[in-house]
Parts: structure tokens; C-alpha cells; sequence
């Protein structure tokens, strides 16, 4: 099971380090160019693989993450406005970074999911590497948790308005299971039927940190999704009810299911992969869109003829927008937009590399089609990137039908 699951794992964040750039221009529309505003959080490193990473984007734009310093060390940051005192300067888009750390994130801290509040969720590793909650206040206040039981490790994946967090945790037998920590700070813990009970079987979420988008895994209402691992070590994904019930689901002729984000109808996006006769990498990651009334879409962010496109969908807003990124064949990576009608934009951040494991990535975007993530450069140094709304034009634009 170890073995599958992070295998799966392994391959989705293999492109979690790579970028790229071709242009950004609303080539339908001239009169609106979509705009790229691209930053780095202070003591971020600048050697290969170190920089600034973003995770999620709220209502206001607020953005959090992490950077990696240059003892390869990863800490906290928040890009944000002081809305209160400074109305006009936030409208003209300035933005302040704050860094922060946690006692005894000795081996990292990763925020992965912000509110309109601008509450964030996040993880860190202690000194043996297991995994703790944490949940930061707007005014800075930071609180910390552990599920019972979880002796192997607490991650949360997403927290919604009122500030309810889910996500899972690690058992003494290595088995995973969801929770949710209610605004109150109580824990509950579930799993979903059809689970498996074994090492590394269990429910778990493909929302965490470099999969995290603005709402991620759990939804206003407090409908949660996710994925749990089967006793033969296949990937199905859940829709949990706010009233505790859960509902299984697969993509038809797929396998490995994995939901990522859910919209405040009850939306859901994520990947799933689908085998193909004679393709290298014995099939495609591909995107899905789950209806609220349980029928799908599936989709590829582009074509590629000769043979292989990976589409990562992380995160969809409240006006049925999807963002994420893709390689497209050449271990280059892109980030697309995908509007409700189907129609997908790509596009890459000013700067971005052109060379292998280099591209483009779009993690988070909020209900205004902002959306952020990050971009490797020449020098493989990982900056961050937000790029405006845009419902009127496209960059490189393509059908799908929903």
C-alpha cells in the first residue's frame, strides 16, 4: 500500500518543482490582458529549488504559503493588506509579506488552505518528522492541535469560513483517518466506508500543501471530500455530508480518484487516472468535475498527440471556475484555467523557465478568478506569482463541453 499511495503521490509532486513561460495575452480580447504580479517572500533562497511557494488565495486576495531558505529550510509567510487603515492602497494592489514560524518546526511549516478571514490552516514537522496542526488567527494568534490517536502525524488540509479544518491523521498502525476540527477547537474523527484498515490504507486527502487550494476539502456548509484507500490499495474519492454521512464515487473507466476541491454547492474537482494501451507511463492523469447531482465532466487542460498530458485540477471558486496546472509532454509545466462553460486558458507566469522540470503552477484561486501559485525560473529558483481575474479574455484558449 506504502508503496502505491506514494507512488501516486511521488508522481503527482515530480512536477511540483517545474514552470515555464510562452505569453500571457488575451489574444481574444485586446483590449484586457490578464496581468501577472510575481513576488518573493523575504529570506527566501535563491539556489535551485528553494524560493516562494504559494498555497491558497482568499476573497481579498490575501495569499499564504511557504518559502525555503537557503539552509533548504521551509517557513511561513502571508501576503496580505491592512484593509482597515489602508483602503485605497490595498485597491491599488499593494501588499505586505509577513513571515512566521512555529516552536518546533524544526523541519517545516506548511500553510496549505486561508479563509475569507484570513484565518490559515497548516502543518509542521517536529524534530522526528511527525506531522502537527496549527491554525493562525488574522491578528497573528497561533494555536496548535493534534488528533487523538494520530501518534504518526496531524495534517490539515483545508479550513472553511466559519473555520472549521479537516484533513487526516496517522495511527499507530501507519492507517489514515479523516477529521474535522470544528471552530471550537472540538475534534472528531471518521472514516469512510470501504476504507482499508491496513498500513496506508485509509481516508485520506490529496489537499495538502502543494495540492491545497483556497477552499480545498471542506466547503461553507461543512461538506467534506476526499479520497480513501481501498484494502487492495486503489484510490476512490468521498463526498461527506455535513451530517457525517459519505458518499463514494469513481470516475468511470478510471481509477485512483482524487478529489481535491469542493465549491459551496457542493462541486467537486480533483484527478483521477485513466490507463492507455501502449502510453510509457501506462496511462494519463486527467481533471473531473463532479456535479451537485453526481454526474461528471472529465477533461485534459491541452493535447499532446504523441503521447502523454498530465492535468492537475486544484482548487474551483464559487463561480465554477477550475485552476491548476499540466505538463504538457515535455516535463514543462503550465497553468490553465478552466471556466465553468468549459473553455480552458493556459498560461505561464512572466520569468518562468523553459527547460526540463521548469513551468508554471497554479495552486489557489478565490471568487474573484484570482489565482495564485508559483514558477521555476532558468536557474530552477521557485518564485510566487498572483494572476488577475479575467472572464473576458483568454490566452491560449480551447473547448470542452461540461
Amino acid at each position: 500500500m506504502k508503496t502505491k499511495v506514494l507512488g501516486c503521490i511521488t508522481a503527482m509532486t515530480l512536477f511540483v518543482a517545474l514552470a515555464i513561460p510562452i505569453r500571457s495575452a488575451a489574444q481574444d480580447n485586446r483590449d484586457h490582458w490578464p496581468t501577472f504580479t510575481t513576488f518573493d517572500a523575504p529570506g527566501a533562497g535563491t539556489g535551485s529549488g528553494q524560493g516562494t511557494f504559494p498555497t491558497a488565495i482568499n476573497t481579498e486576495g490575501a495569499i499564504t504559503g511557504y518559502y525555503t531558505d537557503a539552509s533548504n529550510v521551509e517557513h511561513s509567510f502571508l501576503r496580505d493588506c491592512d484593509w482597515d487603515r489602508h483602503e485605497k492602497d490595498c485597491e491599488r494592489g499593494d501588499r505586505t509579506i509577513t513571515t512566521f514560524d512555529i516552536p518546533g518546526d524544526v523541519n517545516g511549516i506548511f500553510p496549505v488552505s486561508i479563509n475569507p478571514k484570513g484565518a490559515i490552516a497548516g502543518y509542521y514537522y517536529d524534530a522526528s518528522f511527525v506531522s502537527h496542526g496549527f491554525l493562525r488567527a488574522r491578528n497573528g494568534s497561533l494555536t496548535t492541535f493534534d488528533v487523538p490517536g494520530g501518534v504518526n502525524g496531524t495534517t490539515p488540509v483545508s479550513i472553511n469560513p466559519a473555520g472549521a479544518i479537516t484533513g487526516y491523521s496517522i495511527d499507530v498502525n501507519l492507517v489514515f483517518h479523516g477529521f474535522l476540527r470544528a471552530p471550537d477547537g472540538t475534534l472528531t474523527t471518521f472514516d469512510v466506508p470501504g476504507a482499508g484498515t491496513g498500513a496506508f490504507q485509509g481516508t485520506f486527502f490529496f489537499g495538502e500543501s502543494l495540492f491545497g487550494g483556497s477552499n480545498g476539502g471542506i466547503n461553507p456548509a461543512g461538506a467534506i471530500t476526499g479520497s480513501y484507500v481501498d484494502t487492495s490499495s486503489l484510490l476512490h474519492g468521498f463526498l461527506r455530508a455535513p451530517d457525517g454521512t459519505s458518499t463514494t464515487f469513481d470516475v468511470a473507466g478510471g481509477s485512483d480518484t482524487s478529489p481535491t476541491s469542493i465549491d459551496h454547492n457542493g462541486a467537486i474537482t480533483g484527478i483521477y487516472f485513466l490507463a492507455i494501451a501502449g502510453n510509457p507511463f501506462g496511462g494519463n492523469f486527467r481533471g473531473f468535475l463532479r456535479k451537485p447531482d453526481g454526474s461528471f465532466s472529465t477533461f485534459d487542460a491541452a493535447t499532446y498527440s504523441p503521447c502523454c498530458i498530465w492535468t492537475f485540477p486544484l482548487a474551483i471558486n464559487p463561480e465554477g471556475e477550475i485552476a491548476g496546472y499540466y505538463n504538457d509532454g515535455h516535463n514543462i509545466n503550465h497553468g490553465f484555467l478552466r471556466a465553468r462553460d468549459g473553455t480552458i486558458t493556459t498560461f505561464d507566469a512572466p520569468g518562468a523557465g523553459t527547460g526540463n522540470l521548469q513551468g508554471t503552477l497554479a495552486f489557489g484561486i478565490n471568487p474573484k478568478g484570482e489565482i495564485t501559485g508559483s514558477y521555476t525560473d532558468a536557474s530552477n529558483v521557485v518564485h510566487g506569482f498572483v494572476r488577475e481575474g479575467d472572464r473576458e479574455g483568454h490566452d491560449e484558449v480551447r473547448g470542452d463541453n461540461l
